[in-house]
């Protein structure tokens, strides 16, 4: 149990390791701090600036040499960019709340109850977690072409929640193995059913485990490449990722008008990223720690 004194003497011993540092170490973190945050920026910005360049300009330097929006109206109006991305919208949403319900259902009936099979289901939702994209693309091809989901938003859904579903139940497993059982008897109590008491109660308490499970979902489903490339075709029906590969083909790569829409295919990851940030990093940590 960790007390007041303990946080205040952690603190203060914090402090002393700061003032020990040598000016030329602490020179060194910062400068590290620095290169890195540059490492991480320089793509994102050579692709936005990359967007505002005309074609002439768009593999040179010179970044601020006749700024043009060109790239993005020619984007919106020249392609079906968005037709993919209300594709990419529909088939992320959807994947993000049946991903939620179903990670939050199947984690908390893990770490509540006991019933058969269940420890085999904790042994199939990490292992299924070891095997590559590259290798599941044959046979899930196959069961969607039996099925018929082939070239249907659905069928991705279903692919998708086959990637973000296992791993974020067990999350959700761990975080829901530190909400005390007590809340559980006393719904029970007061003549909640185990959903209601689910539902109801743990469910409020589980903001930050949510907001990682709904972030992991979104941003598998929006980035994804290979599946979404191997299971829709035609203009009509592609997401984001299939329509950005029109760009770039065997005789010419337009790199304006896809640095433009690798800008605009950003914007909705930023927005969830807002949204979800205070519970991140609590969210993961419970999930990883508690169990």
């Amino acid at each position: 149990m960790v007390t007041t004194s303990t946080l205040v003497t952690g603190q203060k011993a914090n402090v002393q390791l700061r003032e020990r540092r040598s000016p030329l170490a602490s020179f060194g973190l910062h400068a590290t701090l620095v290169v890195a945050s540059i490492v991480a920026v320089f793509p994102v910005l050579w692709v936005l600036l990359t967007s505002l360049k005309p074609a002439k300009y768009a593999t040179t330097t010179d970044f601020v040499r006749e700024t043009t929006f060109e790239n993005y109206t020619r984007l919106i109006g020249d392609t079906p960019f968005l037709t993919w991305f209300g594709n990419s919208l529909l088939i992320a949403g959807l994947s993000t709340v049946i991903g939620v319900f179903v990670s939050a259902t199947t984690g908390y009936a893990i770490s509540r109850f006991r019933f058969p099979g269940k420890r085999g289901l904790m042994w199939t939702l990490l292992i299924t977690q070891m095997f590559p994209v590259a290798v599941l693309i044959v046979p899930i091809y196959n069961i969607m072409a039996k099925l018929g989901l082939l070239n249907q938003p659905m069928g991705l859904v279903i692919t998708y929640l086959t990637i973000s579903v296992p791993f974020c139940a067990w999350m959700m497993k761990g975080f829901f193995d530190g909400i005390p059982q007590e809340i559980d008897e006393s719904g029970m109590v007061d003549g909640l059913t185990p959903f209601g008491t689910f539902w109801r109660l743990i469910l409020p308490l589980a903001k930050p485990g949510i907001a990682v499970t709904a972030f992991y979902s979104f941003i598998t489903a929006w980035g994804e490449v290979a599946y979404a490339s191997a299971f829709l075709v035609g203009d009509e029906n592609m997401t984001l990722a299939g329509g950005l590969q029109k760009f770039v083909n065997q005789y010419s790569s337009q790199w304006g008008p896809m640095a433009a829409a690798s800008v605009l295919i950003a914007i909705p990851a930023g927005v969830v990223f807002v949204f979800a940030q205070k519970h991140l990093v609590s969210g993961m940590t419970a999930g990883a720690t508690k169990g």
